[in-house]
């Protein structure tokens, strides 16, 4: 049995473009996470070094010690580096539409990756205790009880320099200085949430994988009559081929597949934890602190 070549053909062009034009907007998705996560790094800097040469006692009604002062600062740069692990840890929360969420195999396979290639490769410990170690006690088990403690951390950051202004350790200008870093800072929260919460669409997500199995079962058939020409050793020789341009669609799909969904543990993901390692050693290193964590190193390949 045997179909002619030129409907299939026909169909795995479109199939091809298709498949292209949802890889080009999975690329976008993951790339544009990577840019918020590469912005985040630049404002988390920019707020370290602010902080520590803002909040002076030139203008204090009632100055505080230099320890006090410091205290004050570190304070600050302290809970945003809790942001960063809070937000981190908020993206990693599975959606219905990501693979872990799925029935079956795709979510079975999915749990082995993570362990095996993904976030499973590190113990970063649970949220609670990373913010307990940033955060003082009462803080943490204020701000933790909210919905969206990322949003509500930023907020504190507000209240927290609003007051330093009140009591003249930060002038006007100074102040809205820092108020445009913690705004560029929620700018970047709600861009990494866009990703996260709103899907590729599911007309272009779904519909390719079908149109990609349609071309997969009648392939054979036109694969047959065009290698029979070459004779009866043809025919056998078009299971080869066949089998390998199977391939190159089902892992054009799939790269496409595991590319729109940046925040979901995998191995082609955002390295969040990474990057929130590096501004963890910058900020306590503008802090002059001796005892620096080591950053995060790849493991079997991935880095996270």
């Amino acid at each position: 049995m045997s179909i002619p070549w030129l409907p299939i053909s026909i169909i795995g062009t479109a199939v091809a473009f298709y498949v292209g034009f949802k890889n080009n907007q999975a690329y976008d998705r993951l790339w544009e996470a990577r840019k918020i996560w590469g912005a985040v790094v630049n404002s988390s800097r920019a707020w370290g070094s602010c902080v520590k040469a803002f909040i002076i006692n030139k203008h204090a009604e009632s100055p505080m010690s230099e320890d006090e002062l410091f205290a004050v600062k570190k304070k600050l740069i302290y809970r945003h580096i809790a942001w960063l692990y809070t937000l981190r840890n908020q993206l990693l929360i599975p959606t219905p539409w990501e693979h872990i969420s799925q029935n079956g195999l795709v979510a079975m396979v999915t749990r082995r990756r993570m362990k095996e290639t993904g976030v499973g490769l590190y113990d970063d410990g649970q949220i609670e205790n990373i913010l307990g170690e940033f955060l003082p006690l009462d803080e943490k088990d204020r701000l933790i009880a909210y919905q969206n403690t990322a949003t509500q951390i930023i907020d504190q950051q507000t209240s927290d320099i609003a007051n330093l202004r009140d009591e003249e350790f930060l002038d006007g200008f100074k102040h809205i200085k820092l108020q445009g870093i913690l705004n560029d800072l929620y700018d970047h929260q709600g861009k990494a949430e866009r990703i996260k919460k709103f899907p590729l669409p599911r007309q272009y997500g779904a519909a390719s994988f079908i149109f990609t199995g349609i071309f997969i079962f009648l392939l054979p058939f036109g694969m047959v009559s065009e290698f029979h020409k070459l004779g009866e050793f043809g025919s056998w020789v078009s299971i080869p081929f066949t089998v390998l341009i199977c391939w190159v669609y089902i892992t054009m799909e799939l790269i496409g597949d595991y590319s729109e969904n940046p925040f979901e543990g995998l191995s082609n993901d955002i390295p969040m934890l990474s990057l929130c390692r590096v501004i963890e050693i910058d900020l306590k290193e503008m802090l002059g602190e001796e005892h620096i964590p080591e950053g995060i190193k790849a493991k079997n390949g991935v880095l996270m």
